[in-house]
Order: C-alpha cells, then structure tokens, then sequence
C-alpha cells in the first residue's frame, strides 16, 4: 500500500470514528432519519479499513522484513520494558502510527522510591511525580536532525486503578483517537537519523523540551524529559523506529539498542552514563 493510500485511510478511518460517535450524541436528543442499525455503518466501515492496512502491512513484513537498525539507548539508568517487540509483533497490537516494534519502558531505579504498582480501587490516581521516570532525561539515539517537537499538552494524572483503566479505555482513548496522532502520542519529538530511519520518542513532560524542528543534535544529547501525556496510563517512554517522519503513514523499523539489545516485556536493564575522563 502507498504512502498517499496510507494516508487517506487514516483520513478516512478517523472520520467515519466521528460520525459513528456523533450519532451516539445525536441520539440522545432525537431520532435519527434511518434505522438503528444503519448507524453502524460508520463503525464497521473503520473496522474495515483498518484490518485492511494491518493486513498490507503484516504481508510486507512477511515478504519483505526489514533489517534492524542499531542505535544507543534514549536514556540512562535502570529502566524496565513494557509492550516489546521482542515478545510479539505488533508489540503495542497494532500497525497503525508506525508501532510495529515499539517498546515501552519505565524506570526501576535500585534506590530511592519504587515505582508505584498498579491496584484495584485507591488510590484512583497518582501525579507524575509518584513514579520514577517522570522528569528522567531522554537522550538522542543518534546524530539527527529534529523533524518534529511539540510540548505544549498536559501531563495527567496515572491511569493504573481499575476506575482509571476503565476511563482510559471507554472515554479518554476515544476522544485521543478522534483527535488523531498529535493526541495519542502526547508530547513528542521525532528525530531524521538519515537514510530512512526516524525516531519518535512519545509521552514527553510539558515544556520539557530542548529542541525544537530544524535543530541538528548529536548522540547522547538531552531532548526533553519523560512525561505522562498522550494515551498513557503512567509515566513512560514509548520509543519506536519507522520509515518516514509522518506517524499516520509510516511503517515501523526495528530496532537495537547498543549494548542492550532488546529488552523483554518485566525484563529490566541498566544503561550506564558515559562520562568524560578527567585529564
């Protein structure tokens, strides 16, 4: 499938979301002109699209798999995966967004504050700062060019008790997808590493970036600090490789990272800092 072919079905898909839970609305305050179960057409159409582009997708891999590309780790310390390539593709369950081999990964620091594991009832929700990768540095993979950045969203509460899971999933994951890419990803920032390899690093903190588009940084360089915004339940890092700069079109790339590989879904994984020797 193209790339305008992608494009349009992202387009399309998201619209159809739109009128299907338009109607919904509609529908609490009158009848709609034509029968229930026309209003579903919409949702069905979306459903359509979507196994239709996995499908192009996962025949690709298939025919054609892509080699993985090696770059240093986005962060230091020790952190943990969640959602890994390295137990299933799709890892996140779906292709859509590039995703194909993204990886989720939350610090696990051995000292200080453990990070708050999820529960049933109470507490609802924490803030950012109950976990400890918010606020942690996110550091370039490699020599890039900035293509994209953006920290102006806010960064919400946990969504890690049943109550908040459950708004997660049913109201706030709805309303980020009719919002498009910008509001699933939260704050971001999407790195040209050159020869057709993009980074995307998801999930920023609010007004923690240091660059912006059109800015050339070197490997290790901090480009922002590990958030909670977009479609995210705690603070994390959503980190993924694709093969163009626009999310709705791109295909994921695999990834390594430089003495660390990839990590497992629990496994956890220690990056040391590199210092300069002191003459």
């Amino acid at each position: 499938m193209s790339v305008g072919l992608r494009k349009g079905a992202a387009v399309a898909q998201r619209l159809l979301w739109v009128v299907f839970f338009a109607q919904i609305v509609v529908r609490q305050f009158t009848e709609l002109p034509y029968n229930y179960w026309l209003s579903w057409l919409p949702a069905l159409a979306a459903i359509g699209i979507s196994t239709a582009t996995s499908r192009s997708a996962r025949k690709q891999i298939e025919t054609d798999p892509p080699a993985p590309v090696e770059v240093e780790p986005p962060v230091t310390g020790r952190w943990s995966a969640l959602n890994s390539p390295a137990d299933k593709v799709p890892s996140h369950g779906t292709h859509h967004l590039g995703q194909t081999y993204a990886i989720d990964i939350t610090a696990e620091p051995a000292e200080g504050p453990a990070r708050p594991k999820p529960v049933w009832l109470w507490p609802v929700a924490r803030h950012g700062q109950a976990y400890p990768a918010f606020g942690e540095p996110l550091l370039a993979v490699a020599d890039a060019t900035v293509v994209q950045a953006e920290d102006g969203q806010r960064d919400h509460l946990s969504r890690s008790s049943l109550i908040g899971v459950l708004y997660f999933w049913l109201v706030e994951g709805v309303g980020r997808t009719l919002g498009g890419a910008r509001r699933i990803v939260g704050n971001h920032v999407v790195l040209d590493l050159g020869e057709g390899t993009y980074a995307v690093y998801a999930h920023v903190k609010q007004g923690s970036l240091t660059v912006r588009a059109g800015d050339r940084v070197t490997v290790g360089q901090e480009l922002g600090r590990c958030g909670n915004s977009g479609n995210s339940t705690e603070p994390h890092l959503h980190f993924s490789l694709m093969d163009g700069p626009d999310m709705e079109t791109a295909r994921g790339l695999p990834f390594r990272w430089r003495g660390v590989g990839v990590p497992a879904n629990g496994e956890r994984f220690t990056v040391r800092e590199e210092t300069t020797p002191v003459p």
